[in-house]
């Protein structure tokens, strides 16, 4: 993955659209009893790749919004018995989840000047943050963060996971020529936080799907989304703090 992020260009898109793939039939098969309208939210979230790749933020959100009316479409010419609210409501949220949140990375990537450093910098902090997290919550985690999503999660896993993230975001771009001391210290924090709200936004919904792991794919690892669900709101969040900087 981080050699295809170096890349960047269609390298890195042809990843994304090959985990939006897979992300998306691990949610379709986790939300089935929703008959969400798949296809549709295939198309959708590959469009937003598209868009991300070829036009940038504008593209990237006109193919996401072509969900909507695709799913009203397909819906309407299948005709199940699902309710159209339901069901529509369902495909949105998955290529919004998966597809519009990975566009993100390649616009994050796309970024003239610092792109590479950035996917970079949001990439190692996530994944000390869950290292922090899960080493911390496993020795000295006592104080559970969200029992009725998670009870695995623990205010010191989360406490030792935001030291974690914010200390290796400080050290990517430590004399680099992008942000300051104190806007890299600040995107950790954004990053800490973001990282986890995307983990537990996953165990909403296989908690209200009732299901362990989004799929079997990575064996103990449970599905791709899995492994995606902290990255996918981390990618969003540290884009629109860089472009709040001027720096995205």
């Amino acid at each position: 993955m981080l050699a295809l992020v170096y890349a960047g260009g269609w390298w890195l898109f042809a990843l994304a659209a090959v985990v939006a793939v897979l992300a998306l039939h691990e949610y379709a098969l986790m939300t089935r009893a929703l008959r969400p309208v798949t296809l549709a939210a295939y198309a959708g979230a590959l469009l937003s790749l598209l868009g991300a790749e070829l036009g940038g933020l504008d593209w990237t959100l006109a193919g996401f919004l072509s969900t909507i009316a695709l799913a009203f479409i397909l819906h309407w010419v299948g005709q199940t018995r699902q309710s159209a609210t339901v069901a529509i409501a369902a495909t949105v949220l998955g290529a919004a989840w998966i597809g519009l949140c990975l566009a993100h990375l390649l616009l994050l990537r796309d970024n003239s000047g610092h792109g590479r450093l950035a996917t970079f910098a949001v990439l190692l902090a996530v994944w000390a943050g869950d290292i922090g997290a899960f080493f911390a919550g496993r020795m000295i985690g006592r104080h559970k963060l969200a029992p009725a999503l998670s009870p695995g999660k623990t205010w010191e896993g989360f406490l030792f996971g935001t030291i974690a993230t914010v200390f290796v975001m400080f050290v990517t771009l430590y004399k680099q020529d992008f942000v300051s001391i104190a806007d890299s210290i600040f995107l950790g924090l954004v990053v800490a936080v973001a990282g986890p709200l995307g983990d537990l936004f996953e165990s909403g919904i296989k908690r209200d799907m009732q299901v362990k792991d989004s799929g079997r794919l990575l064996a103990g690892h449970g599905g791709v989304l899995d492994r995606l669900d902290a990255p996918l709101f981390a990618f969003v969040a540290a884009f629109y703090f860089l472009r709040a900087l001027g720096k995205a």
